[in-house]
């Protein structure tokens, strides 16, 4: 039975969906909201507006707003104990939670029921983050949106008919539609930040182990991340600040302060050096809007003082067939045994993806790993002189969600994977919208452990582009 919900003070008498993770925070240390009220709010917005973007497979009302109260306790007897202590959050639902089904939007994990949290999830409740409820996904996060599923596909916030980006769908439309003001998702191919740009928010893929994958249902065990998503960079870089792999965490350059957890996230970017790739996105094949955002962007850089300058790699293609031969031989490994048992139970998307990986030799996946340590050297070389690198991240606007033929026509131009093959950090943030209304994402890359450089840049590029990237109110205003 949901909860009746009270309303909310006076002083807080409009809906505070879209106030950023630090923005609540704030709110909390003052005082002016409790846990418990903005976790109701949130409960009530979702109430009122998912079942037309489904971006929840559930949501734990009753288990959220007890953990808001114990958090509200906790602040009464001795304040925040982290920037995360009363943070609402969403989960993809291909990460474990204790007593709860990690589905991975499949019929066969349908009851599936996890024993214990993903070390992940254990890490933001020991920084006090309060969980609402599991995202929807691509089936065990590949294929693409499917209507022939137990749950149906979410819907981007921006445009309810097309696609929202994914595998990460849920968490990146829970976030633009001011369900949660931050989320997880994972990243084996840019399936953070395709939701994040297709959806205008901040998605962070971090340095390859940064962040534990235990308790995360795999898709592919040499490039699985997971990552933060947030509607802001310093959101993002908070809610990372408390995701880190203890053992990876003291490689960066990492101070967990409520407001800039990592050096140089000041806005300053004067002297930064930063290699465009443009061959990635400047070419026949690549939406010209995208183009030109991206090229708009990169001016901005240079007019703010960075060092701009041109990279040259491989081919995106080249980088595309190595990730794609690694994720789809790993893929079909983890899933010989149930589609060759129960193949009829997957969607026809996700089965005829995963049954991909059945023809490639063991020769051509050895070769696919050896290029990949061929490439790695080659970017690390590239970027000896260089602080970050910037690119596009979708190489086509968001399509509709239920035209197949284009969906699988778009659903690999991107230049994502080359970061997943480099396993080094690499941020979506929003350049723009297209001229039907649609967000376009731009992608900043950097070294190994240094995600505070990526993190110096987007927080630059956000400031000077100021972009309200907040959907139109289809699903109701502030004040609903």
């Amino acid at each position: 039975m949901r909860p009746i919900y009270r309303p909310l003070r006076p002083a807080l008498n409009t809906d505070p969906g879209y106030l950023d993770l630090l923005e609540c925070g704030r709110l909390l240390d003052a005082k002016a909201i409790s846990c418990e009220e903005l976790v109701h709010a949130l409960l009530r917005r979702i109430d009122g507006h998912d079942a037309r973007l489904n971006c929840f497979i559930a949501v734990y009302h009753d288990e959220a707003l007890a953990s808001a109260r114990k958090c509200d306790a906790e602040m009464a007897r001795s304040g925040r104990r982290s920037p995360l202590h009363g943070i609402p959050f969403a989960a993809k639902d291909i990460i474990d939670l204790a007593g709860r089904v990690t589905s991975c939007h499949s019929r066969i994990l349908a009851e599936n029921t996890a024993t214990r949290d993903a070390r992940v999830v254990t890490m933001l409740y020991d920084a006090g983050a309060v969980l609402i409820g599991k995202t929807a996904l691509h089936e065990f996060a590949t294929g693409g949106p499917s209507f022939d599923l137990p749950w149906p596909p979410a819907r981007n916030p921006w445009n309810p008919a097309v696609h929202p980006g994914g595998s990460s769908s849920g968490s990146g439309v829970a976030l633009a539609a001011g369900f949660v003001p931050f989320a997880l998702g994972t990243d084996t191919g840019g399936s953070v930040r395709n939701p994040a740009s297709a959806c205008g928010v901040v998605g962070m893929k971090p340095t390859f182990g940064a962040v534990s994958v235990d308790g995360c249902f795999p898709l592919s065990f040499s490039l699985d991340h997971v990552g933060p998503m947030t509607r802001t960079v310093k959101d993002n870089a908070v809610a990372l600040s408390h995701m880190l792999d203890p053992a990876t965490a003291a490689k960066m350059k990492c101070r967990l302060s409520s407001t800039t957890p990592f050096d140089g996230v000041d806005g300053d970017l004067r002297g930064l050096r930063i290699g465009v790739i443009d061959a990635f996105y400047n070419g026949k094949d690549v939406n010209p809007e995208i183009a030109a955002t991206t090229d708009a962007a990169v001016d901005v850089l240079k007019r703010i003082g960075a060092d701009v300058r041109v990279l040259k790699l491989s081919p995106l293609s080249t980088w595309a067939e190595c990730g794609r031969t690694i994720l789809q031989s790993e893929s079909f490994a983890i899933h010989a045994d149930w589609l060759r048992a129960r193949a009829p139970d997957y969607g026809v998307r996700g089965r005829r993806r995963l049954l991909a990986g059945s023809m490639i030799s063991a020769e051509r996946y050895v070769r696919a790993q050896q290029v990949r340590s061929l490439l790695v050297q080659e970017f690390l070389d590239a970027m000896r002189d260089l602080d970050v690198a910037v690119t596009a991240s979708s190489l086509e606007l968001p399509c509709a969600i239920d035209d197949e033929a284009l969906i699988d026509k778009t659903y690999d131009k991107q230049a994502r994977m080359p970061f997943n093959v480099t396993g080094t950090p690499a941020i979506s943030i929003p350049a723009g919208l297209s001229a039907s209304g649609l967000p376009i994402g731009l992608q900043i890359a950097g070294k190994p452990h240094d995600e505070g450089t990526v993190y110096r840049a987007a927080f630059g590029l956000e400031q000077a582009l100021s972009l309200p990237m907040r959907p139109p109110m289809v699903w109701g205003s502030r004040s609903s």
